[in-house]
């Protein structure tokens, strides 16, 4: 068995099926011999009734997953209406066909947002016509594993089979002959061993990111700083496109530094299911030590820790942390922290910031803030990142491309 963690206390809450290769081929095999009258069906009454287990399932199952992920229970709330809103979008789809058919997608998610992550690889897939082995994260399998068995009921045995486990789970999932596309999120180190493995698959990878955010001169800080600390902050800062370095243009950049850190003082932290608790604990110990050692590393090197900090007593509570005189050269500005501690880095000038900001691979999104827009929008179509906004950051329409691309192959 799979022992599941409380974050807020470090101790166990329970346990859950650790699956092996006989799990998966089992799942495979259903997954094979249902996906040939599934993929013919009108499946836009399925899929509209998914988001009715969705719904109905968010009093149970909320305070299920801010148990086990840490998140505050309004947020854990809003991750199911975020999943029932993609599975009524996607209901309303008719991909066309496609040469090459389709067949069994195995989907791997994150632990971050187990049950957003999931619906936006279960709903396309579904549209398409395809079935699905959904492997959650094995530090928050509990809520997937929920929710898995209360959408089964409304699809047809077979299309959806959620499997927990610990590692080499994904791997028995990826070698399987059955599975004709892998959709996966998580870790870049993990995304290229599966990108290089000999089976033949067709993937859809999301990855990490370092996403950077440029204040302009002249950009007043109290007028952006609550949007663009919770920007970096939301879900703890266990975020992909979360801001991950703010990179402040000229003389304003004392203002910045102060405006971010006067809300991190007022942030409530604490157990998410706790009323009032704005911020979570971090997700796991790796994760925590993590943060943990790059914010000690970047003061080592000249760094100022303006407010914020790994909290005591049980559990992984780390303050959110505001990073003055951070520089290019620090790990936690060229490489994703993935929790809540964010560096400040003083420019000089606009080519400068876009210079720094355009320096790292990882680019999932990027923000440019200020209060001449006109010129914010020419400044942010010079950032090299995937999706570049202006005086916001964390935005992701359910129709957005990025939701667009799950749908893998097509019926």
């Amino acid at each position: 068995m799979l022992a599941v963690e409380d974050p807020a206390t470090g101790q166990r809450i329970t346990a859950v099926p650790d699956c092996g290769p006989a799990e998966v081929d089992k799942a495979v095999r259903a997954a094979a011999g249902a996906w040939p009258a599934w993929h013919v069906s009108d499946r836009h009454a399925a899929l509209t009734s998914c988001a009715v287990v969705v719904e109905e399932a968010a009093p149970v199952l909320a305070p299920v997953l801010s148990e086990e992920q840490g998140k505050p229970l309004h947020e854990a709330e809003a991750e199911f209406a975020e999943a029932a809103s993609r599975f009524r979008y996607f209901a309303g789809l008719r991909p066309e066909p496609r040469a090459d058919g389709g067949g069994p997608v195995a989907a791997i998610t994150p632990w971050n947002f187990p049950v957003q992550s999931a619906v936006a690889k279960l709903a396309p897939a579904f549209a398409a016509g395809n079935t699905v082995v959904l492997k959650p994260s094995p530090r928050t399998p509990l809520t997937t594993l929920h929710l898995g068995r209360m959408l089964a009921q409304v699809l047809p045995p077979g299309v959806l089979t959620v499997l927990t486990g610990r590692d080499p789970l994904g791997e028995y999932l990826l070698a399987h002959p059955g599975i004709r596309q892998v959709d996966f999120t998580g870790s870049a180190d993990t995304g290229k061993r599966m990108a290089a493995a000999p089976e033949w698959r067709r993937l859809t990878l999301e990855l990490g990111g370092n996403d950077p955010a440029i204040v302009l001169p002249g950009t007043d800080p109290a007028a952006i700083a609550e949007r663009l600390f919770w920007s970096a902050f939301a879900n703890c800062g266990q975020l992909g496109v979360a801001v991950e370095r703010v990179y402040a243009v000229g003389p304003g950049y004392d203002g910045v530094v102060e405006a971010l850190a006067a809300v991190a003082a007022r942030v409530v932290v604490g157990d998410g299911r706790t009323p009032g608790t704005q911020l979570g604990p971090v997700n796991n110990r790796p994760r925590y030590d993590r943060v943990t050692g790059l914010t000690d590393e970047a003061r080592a090197d000249g760094a100022r820790i303006v407010t914020g900090g790994p909290l005591d007593g049980p559990g992984y509570f780390f303050a959110p942390a505001i990073l003055a005189e951070a520089h290019d050269g620090m790990r936690v500005v060229t490489e994703e922290q993935f929790g809540p501690v964010l560096p400040v880095v003083r420019c000089s000038t606009v080519d400068e910031a876009v210079g720094l900001a355009n320096a790292t691979a990882p680019g999932l999104c990027g923000s440019v803030w200020g209060a001449d827009e006109e010129y914010a929008a020419e400044v942010a179509a010079r950032l090299g990142s995937g999706t570049v906004r202006v005086n916001a950051h964390l935005a992701m329409p359910v129709g957005s491309r990025w939701s667009a691309s799950r749908a893998g192959l097509r019926a």
